[in-house]
């Protein structure tokens, strides 16, 4: 497989939802969102970000058959931050380098410290360190022809849900979550939230 790309696409995968939206009213899954790039060293990258909690694997399998891939395509995995509805799923892609707050992981080593606030995986995607919703998440940025956009968690549920960090009732930390919230704003030009459509900022 050979994908040759001038700069890093993102597209959603699977659209997420919340329990309100679920039709237990008890659920709860996560955007799945696809990065296709190259990284630090030139080689092809395919990640998934937060694999989510999806009622069977196989939604995520022809997900990615319609985008050509296959399950051991996937050189990436991201994780948004540690609530269970973003990467129960993880263990699907067995050979996957994983990204989280801590660092790049391969197998059990860790590439970078958890101090670092921007963390470049290639060229045109970074980390970045976004607390408030929980003190581990992060938000992916990925530069595309058409601007960067933001993978980021729960940062922002949907386009205008919850609408204030104080409504998020799972949140740890309203204030550092606006500060978050401010600086995806000023550095996205594209949002994926962590459980809706991709919206412009």
């Amino acid at each position: 497989m050979y994908y040759d790309l001038a700069m890093a696409e993102v597209k959603v995968l699977l659209k997420g939802y919340l329990m309100k939206d679920s039709p237990s009213l008890k659920g709860s899954c996560s955007t799945i969102s696809l990065v296709r790039g190259k990284d630090l060293d030139g080689n092809e990258m395919v990640m998934v970000v937060d694999p989510g909690t999806t009622v069977s694997q196989d939604l995520i399998i022809e997900a990615l058959k319609k985008e050509g891939l296959n399950v051991d395509d996937v050189t990436h995995v991201g994780i948004t931050h540690g609530h269970m509805d973003h990467y129960r799923n993880i263990s699907m892609f067995k050979n996957a380098i994983n990204v989280d707050h801590d660092g790049i992981w391969r197998k059990d080593e860790c590439e970078y410290s958890s101090t670092e606030e921007i963390v470049k995986i290639s060229d045109d995607v970074s980390t970045m360190k976004t607390p408030g919703h929980t003190a581990d998440s992060i938000t992916f940025l990925v530069q595309t022809d058409r601007g960067v956009v933001a993978v980021c968690g729960d940062v922002f549920w949907l386009k205008d849900y919850p609408l204030r960090p104080e409504d998020d009732e799972f949140g740890s930390d309203a204030t550092e979550l606006r500060e978050s919230r401010e600086k995806v704003l000023k550095m996205a030009d594209y949002i994926i939230p962590g459980h809706g459509e991709e919206y412009e900022v």
